[in-house]
């Protein structure tokens, strides 16, 4: 489609006509006797994608912030296979100078097509091209942002792109230390530090825990290990709910990593004689036994609240449930384990990561998460998922090719993954282990 055309297809946007024009058409006689399935639907759709991509040219605001959220409902109702596998740079590309020049509501809307594209197109060099070709852009597009819907819109973004793209761990140890910045900045000379917004926080902390679920238990070590948990406390005590709720779910995933028990072990070697260099002392390991107590502590208080902390009053169950949670595991090391109704089946959780991974993902998808997770198979690994098959829609040659075939960078990513995913599961379940029979010699 040319840039001539391009003004033309903007006024698209402007009207509801073209689309009330689908459902109605598509009952009319010689569509039926020329297209029994949807093929008429489905071609479209696909020329409202390529127009409203068309649209991200245009020089008014206002018309790309409408064809970004065209393209957003169009990745959360279907998966955009074919229209990735044509357009993948250029999407991406434009979506990340709408970030740089755009108004708050087009970075908000720009940064999420690029989270929706990296879920879309899964594991592989494609969501490792994002990752690299985003990174810098989003992270600079962060300091320079004030506004809290553009700076949590690009958290999220980041902490997906990263959950996807990022293979090596150092990829998202970068990504970890550009989103903890923004409440803990490393100032300069001329860095004025500003004190960030209970959203701004929340989305900070939630956004870091959940990229920790990917991370195995010797990236932590003792002095950021306490620093964290030191901090994360704090916010526990602090009177916004969403803050409170966040820095929960975060102390469990740092718990459930074992790391605690991993130091344990060191001084245990070091009174043994087998003294490693940056081991953590005895009286280190004594400092980080009483901050548990006192998150402990803590963390029983809020489950028992009588709601006069937080304005949110919908959120006071929610915080009773997952403290009370949060204490059984830090006493006992029993994780929740979570149901979540998908059409007609039933997504299982049995740790915090897998809880955490789902919630945050269910949030950042919004209406399409039944949808990505009956039919994105990127989602169906992370969760070990396999929903009933529905509809009967089959995919084209070209996406078997990308997707099914046993020699795609796909599948040889998914090797990969699923490889990470087993030693991550395994490492809980050391960390379980060990802190239960801790408390059994206790």
């Amino acid at each position: 489609m040319g840039r001539k055309s391009q003004r033309k297809n903007a006024t698209m946007f402007d009207s509801d006509d073209d689309t009330s024009s689908v459902s109605s058409s598509s009952t009319m006689p010689s569509e039926r006797v020329l297209n029994p399935g949807m093929d008429e639907v489905t071609v479209h759709k696909d020329a409202l994608l390529d127009q409203s991509l068309d649209a991200l040219y245009e020089k008014r605001s206002s018309t790309r912030e409408q064809a970004l959220a065209s393209i957003v409902d169009a990745f959360n109702s279907d998966l955009q296979y074919e229209f990735v596998e044509k357009k993948f740079a250029t999407l991406l590309h434009q979506c990340l100078h709408c970030t740089k020049k755009g108004s708050t509501k087009e970075t908000a809307l720009a940064s999420h097509v690029i989270g929706l594209l990296a879920l879309t197109v899964g594991l592989g060099d494609q969501s490792q091209e994002i990752l690299e070709e985003s990174v810098t852009p989003l992270s600079q597009a962060l300091k320079s942002g004030r506004e809290i819907l553009k700076i949590t819109s690009i958290l999220e973004c980041l902490a997906v792109i990263t959950f996807v793209g990022g293979n090596d761990p150092e990829q998202t140890e970068r990504s970890m230390q550009i989103i903890w910045q923004m409440i803990h900045p490393k100032l300069g000379s001329n860095v004025v530090a500003t004190k960030p917004s209970p959203a701004v926080i929340s989305a900070v902390v939630s956004s870091w825990a959940f990229l920790l679920t990917t991370v195995d238990r010797w990236t932590l070590g003792p002095k950021i290990f306490q620093e964290t948990v030191t901090y994360l406390s704090t916010l526990l005590e602090k009177d916004d709910r969403s803050v409170r709720i966040a820095a929960g779910e975060a102390l469990a995933v740092i718990y459930e990593l074992g790391t605690l028990e991993k130091f344990a072990a060191e001084v245990k070697g070091s009174a043994n004689g087998s003294v490693k260099e940056g081991s953590v002392s005895q009286e280190a390991l004594m400092h980080m036994h009483g901050l548990k107590a006192k998150v402990t502590k803590q963390v029983r208080e809020l489950s028992a609240e009588a709601g006069g902390k937080g304005s949110a009053k919908k959120d006071l169950n929610t915080q009773r449930n997952l403290f009370k949670d949060l204490v059984e595991f830090l006493e006992d090391g029993y994780a929740p384990e979570t149901s979540t109704k998908v059409g007609g089946d039933y997504l299982q959780t049995s740790t915090w990561y897998q809880m955490i991974q789902l919630n945050y993902l269910k949030h950042f998808l919004g209406g399409g998460f039944i949808k990505h997770m009956q039919e994105n198979e990127f989602l169906h690994d992370v969760f070990s998922f396999t929903p009933k098959k529905i509809g009967g829609g089959k995919l084209s040659n070209d996406e078997k090719r990308l997707f099914k075939s046993p020699n795609s960078a796909l599948n040889k990513a998914r090797t990969q993954f699923l490889a990470k995913q087993r030693m991550l599961a395994k490492n809980m379940n050391v960390g379980h282990y060990a802190a239960t029979a801790m408390m059994e010699e206790e």
